[in-house]
């Protein structure tokens, strides 16, 4: 299998910056433990002192999906942080559309990105194309 072409190289680093500009946000936000992100995460039923370690997970996991020998580690552990965030939001009841399956959303841009970028880890997706041999 070929490396990305131009585009596909350009528009994977796009969208993997917007999934790493967005966990940076996060992470940050709630290790500053902004009123905004206290409120709602201990709406989540979360506890304050979980609000932290919550923060420090995403940024590691930001981190590890941001450096390019890592990133396919960081893409798996940023999927797992986002399932429970999908989780949250589901056992809350919060709208479907818009908070429930926004997560979903953010991992498609964070593989989109990934795969455009890394098109050799294409073969671990279910229906890929895989390398001919």
């Amino acid at each position: 299998m070929n490396g990305p072409t131009k585009t596909q190289l350009w528009s994977g680093r796009v969208m993997s910056a917007l999934v790493v500009l967005f966990f940076l946000f996060d992470g940050v936000t709630k290790l500053l433990r902004l009123p905004p992100v206290m409120e709602a995460t201990t709406r989540l039923g979360y506890s304050e002192s979980s609000v932290v370690v919550i923060g420090v997970i995403a940024l590691v996991c930001t981190v590890l999906y941001a450096i390019p020998a890592t990133a396919a580690l960081g893409a798996v552990l940023l999927t797992g942080f986002l399932g429970g965030a999908l989780a949250t939001n589901l056992r809350v009841g919060s709208p479907i559309l818009s908070h429930t399956l926004f997560p979903v959303y953010v991992g498609v841009l964070l593989w989109a990105g990934l795969l455009l970028r890394r098109p050799r880890l294409r073969v671990v997706i279910p229906g890929g194309v895989a390398e001919r041999t």
